[in-house]
C-alpha cells in the first residue's frame, strides 16, 4: 500500500473535518503533527482525550500519531474501538487496513477493507487500496507456486509483473532519471493554503504514488471554517425523561418504516435524546462488544453534545420481509462539531405493536 495512500487515508481524511478554534488544545497538537513534533501532539492529545475520552477527532489524531511513533498496536486498537463507536465511517477500517497490511497481516486488512467499502461503496480509497492486497496476495501465492516448482515458467511471468507493480521506482527512474516525490494531503481548514504533511517513517516502499488524494475524503467531509459555519444558536438538549406523544404510523410497512425513520431523524435535529433512543428495539443488535446500556449512554452524547443538529434522510428504498423492514437511505448530517454525508441501512422490527429498529449499519 503507498505512502501517499496512507496519507490520503488518514492525514487527509481526518474524518469529522471539523473547524476548530485556534486556541483549542487538539488544534494545538495538530500543528505540533504538523511540525513532525509527535511526542509533544501526542501529549496534548492524551490531555484533551482525559477531559474528552469519546471525542473522535482527537482519538484519530492519536491514532496517527501512534503510528508516527512506531507504536502500531496501539494505534490498531485506537482504530479498531473508533470502528466500534462509529461503524458507520471508512476511515478508521482502512488505517486499520494499512497497519495490518504493514505487518504482513493481508487478511486481516482485506477484511478491513472490505468493511470501509461497505459502510461507503463509493470510497475509492478503500477499492484502491483493496486491489493492492489482492495483488500483494498474489504475488505470496505466486511465490510459493516457485518454491513448489521452480521451473514455473507462467508463474515466474506473473510474479515478475505484480512485483513491478508494488516497486516500480525503477521503472520511473529509467523513465525520467529520477523519480518525482509523492504528493501529500494536507491536514488544514480551507482558509488556510494546503500544507505538505510529513511521509511516515521507516515504512518500506510498497506502492506507487497517486497522483491525487484519495477523492473519498472530499465525498464524505467538508471541512469549514468556524467563520464560515452558519449563524445558529445553540438550543438546549432535551434530556428532562419526559415521554413524547406516540407515534400513529400507516398499516402499510413501507410508508410505517419511512414515517418512523423521518420521525427519529427529527428527534436527533432537535436533540431529544430520550425521544431518539425510544425508536430502539431492547434487543437492538450493539456494534462491538459494549453493553446496550453503554451504546445506549455514549448515543445520549452524541446527541446532546452538540450546539445544534440537522440531520436530513432522502434516497430511501424499503424492502419488506415477514415482520421486518430494511430500509437504505442517504443520510445529511451537520452539527457545530461535524458535517458528514453516509449511506445507511437500518432493519425496523414489528414489537409490541410498533416499529422499532433492530440494527443500523
Amino acid at each position: 500500500m503507498t505512502l501517499i495512500r496512507i496519507l490520503a487515508l488518514s492525514l487527509g481524511a481526518l474524518f469529522y473535518g471539523a473547524a476548530l478554534a485556534a486556541t483549542t488544545p487538539l488544534q494545538d497538537a495538530n500543528q505540533l503533527f504538523k511540525q513532525g513534533k509527535f511526542p509533544a501532539a501526542l501529549e496534548k492529545v492524551n490531555a484533551y482525550l482525559a477531559g474528552n475520552p469519546k471525542e473522535a477527532q482527537g482519538r484519530f489524531l492519536k491514532g496517527l500519531l501512534l503510528t508516527e511513533l512506531n507504536r502500531p498496536q496501539e494505534a490498531i486498537r485506537v482504530f479498531t474501538d473508533l470502528t466500534e463507536d462509529y461503524p458507520e465511517l471508512p476511515e478508521p477500517y482502512n488505517n486499520l487496513a494499512v497497519l495490518y497490511a504493514a505487518q504482513g497481516q493481508y487478511d486481516k486488512a482485506r477484511n478491513s477493507l472490505e468493511m470501509a467499502i461497505r459502510t461507503h461503496p463509493s470510497y475509492a480509497t478503500a477499492h484502491e487500496n483493496l486491489g493492492d492486497i489482492y495483488a500483494k496476495m498474489a504475488s505470496q501465492s505466486y511465490d510459493k507456486a516457485l518454491q513448489l516448482d521452480k521451473g514455473n515458467l507462467s508463474a515466474q511471468t506473473k510474479l515478475s509483473l505484480i512485483k513491478d507493480l508494488f516497486n516500480p521506482a525503477t521503472v520511473q527512474a529509467s523513465a525520467k532519471g529520477k523519480a518525482k516525490p509523492a504528493k501529500t494531503v494536507s491536514l488544514t481548514t480551507e482558509p488556510t493554503p494546503p500544507m505538505p504533511e510529513p511521509a511516515l517513517r521507516d515504512k518500506p516502499p510498497q506502492v506507487a504514488a497517486a497522483d491525487k488524494p484519495a477523492e473519498a475524503a472530499s465525498e464524505k467531509v467538508t471541512e469549514k471554517a468556524a467563520a464560515e459555519k452558519p449563524a445558529e444558536k445553540p438550543t438546549e438538549a432535551k434530556t428532562n425523561g419526559a415521554k413524547a406523544k406516540p407515534l400513529k404510523l400507516p398499516a402499510d410497512p413501507k410508508l410505517a418504516a419511512e414515517k418512523l425513520l423521518q420521525a427519529w431523524a427529527d428527534a436527533w435535529s432537535e436533540r431529544d435524546a430520550d425521544a431518539y433512543l425510544a425508536f430502539y428495539a431492547d434487543d437492538f443488535k450493539v456494534p462491538g462488544k459494549k453493553s446496550r446500556a453503554a451504546w445506549a449512554e455514549e448515543r445520549r452524547l452524541r446527541v446532546t453534545r452538540p450546539e445544534y443538529i440537522k440531520v436530513e434522510l432522502s434516497k430511501l428504498t424499503t424492502k419488506v420481509k415477514g415482520n421486518q423492514v430494511f430500509v437504505t437511505f442517504h443520510q445529511q448530517y451537520e452539527s457545530n462539531l461535524l458535517k458528514t454525508a453516509s449511506t445507511k441501512r437500518i432493519t425496523l422490527e414489528k414489537q409490541g405493536g410498533t416499529w422499532k429498529i433492530t440494527e443500523e449499519r
